[in-house]
């Protein structure tokens, strides 16, 4: 079955650290682009950072310009999982993340994990 589940949500303080995971099943993750996306109370989903397939040349990440330098996406080939470690978080950070994958032409979701930022 191919599939991505996503873990590592829960609770954390203003400040604080998590890091999300993403393991991918029926594909690898080096062969495809993979992305993290989130959706807060009230908004529409949006793309918090991604990194492309891998090549010769490596890979590249992006961010959204809300994130940059706090987050940062990686990816782990031996484990078949991709990576999202979110540090300095903010309550405005709250959201429900998603694990986005672009294998062989077809679109994967999770199911998404809930990150909330509270004190």
């Amino acid at each position: 079955q191919v599939q991505v589940v996503e873990s590592g949500g829960g609770l954390v303080q203003p400040g604080g650290s998590l890091r999300l995971s993403c393991t991918a099943s029926g594909f690898t993750v080096s062969s495809a682009a993979m992305s993290w996306y989130r959706q807060g109370p009230g908004k529409e989903r949006e793309l918090v950072a991604g990194i492309s397939v891998v090549s010769v040349y490596g890979s590249t990440a992006n961010y959204a310009d809300s994130v940059k330098g706090r987050f940062t996406i990686s990816r782990d080939n031996a484990k078949n999982t991709v990576y999202l470690q979110m540090k300095s978080l903010k309550p405005e950070d709250t959201a429900v993340y998603y694990c986005y994958a672009k294998s062989r032409g077809v679109d994967y979701w999770g199911q998404g994990t809930q990150v909330t930022v509270s004190s």
